[in-house]
């Protein structure tokens, strides 16, 4: 199968494009987007990670279970806690713009991201 270039980038395979949407999927979840884009910021184990997005503990760890098993979280055992952290720094890069850019924007215009269903 030839891919079809636009603007001199090929096409990416249809494997990496499926790979990408169920990626961009689970950010689609505010609380799942909260938790990444504190990991961002800093690794954190469940409890902690829990008091500063706002949720329950039990809702926290089956969103960090689903973001683990797609490769976008990582963790590592520090005595008998699980710590959560992000190692790619791709994936810290996206979540960085987007978040930065619709903040950015909420800032300079509140009505206009209100009426854009960004909520602010």
């Amino acid at each position: 199968m030839v891919a079809a270039e636009v603007g001199g980038y090929a096409d990416p395979p249809v494997e990496v494009l499926a790979e990408a949407a169920a990626a961009f999927g689970l950010l689609s979840s505010p609380a799942r987007l909260h938790i990444v884009w504190a990991l961002a910021r800093g690794e954190s184990d469940v409890t902690g990670l829990a008091k500063r997005v706002g949720g329950a503990l039990p809702a926290v760890s089956q969103h960090l279970t689903k973001l683990k098993l797609a490769g976008l979280v990582r963790s590592r055992r520090e005595g008998r806690r699980q710590v959560y952290y992000v190692d790619d720094p791709d994936v810290v890069a996206v979540v960085r713009m987007m978040v930065g850019q619709l903040t950015a924007r909420a800032v300079e215009t509140p009505a206009l991201t209100r009426r854009r269903g960004f909520g602010v």
